[in-house]
């Protein structure tokens, strides 16, 4: 079983949480437009992930323990750490997120940031560990059909209208051609349609906003 998706998708995340604490630093003090709209996108990603956290938890961390025999404790309990870490870095942003879309503040822009930028480490060395050591066990260990319950489980996650365009487009910003190809033909046909008509046109305009 090919688990390239997965890959996939480790990308997107890295990629976007490691800019996040530069696209946060760069909002000005009081600058509210701007800080509503970078908080949002910040609360997208923040939610996308914690959805992608859980749907591993409850539907294939258990499956991978009951049947890999002798699993590595280490390997196990070290990423049962970065969750950690993750998942509290998850918690404060939420708890910040408020404040800033309201005050668009200096101090609480920076602490934001600086939380952003401690998870997207522990979150870059979580993700290395799952493709290094987990996703070889899933090929073995988990169903064609499992694997596809958690990528459904993903897929319902996915934010509707512009939001989930420019979504699909983050995803497939690094993608090679065949990924690409792979990605879209997993869509249903009109949202695969819709993407290519006007989905393409609002992701690019929304990272040329993200980037001003």
């Amino acid at each position: 079983m090919d688990t390239w998706e997965m890959v996939v998708v480790h990308r997107w995340f890295k990629r976007e949480f490691a800019e996040m604490p530069a696209l946060v630093r760069g909002v000005a003090h009081e600058d509210r437009d701007r800080a509503r709209y970078v908080a949002g996108f910040v609360e997208m990603m923040a939610g996308l992930l914690h959805h992608h956290h859980v749907g591993e938890d409850e539907m294939l961390w258990p499956k991978l323990l009951e049947r890999v025999g002798g699993m590595d404790t280490e390997l196990v309990q070290r990423m049962e750490q970065q969750h950690e870490v993750v998942g509290g870095a998850l918690e404060r942003v939420e708890q910040l997120l408020p404040k800033w879309r309201a005050q668009a503040d200096q101090e609480t822009r920076d602490e934001l940031a600086e939380v952003l930028e401690g998870m997207s480490k522990a979150l870059n060395e979580h993700l290395a560990d799952e493709e290094n050591h987990v996703l070889p066990l899933v090929s073995v260990y988990i169903t064609q059909a499992e694997w596809d319950a958690l990528g459904k489980n993903g897929a319902s996650s996915m934010p509707k209208g512009a939001k989930g365009f420019d979504t699909i487009g983050m995803i497939l910003q690094d993608a090679t051609p065949e990924e690409r190809q792979g990605f879209l033909k997993i869509l249903p046909a009109p949202i695969r349609l819709l993407y290519k008509l006007v989905g393409a046109g609002i992701h690019r305009r929304e990272k040329e906003r993200r980037a001003a």
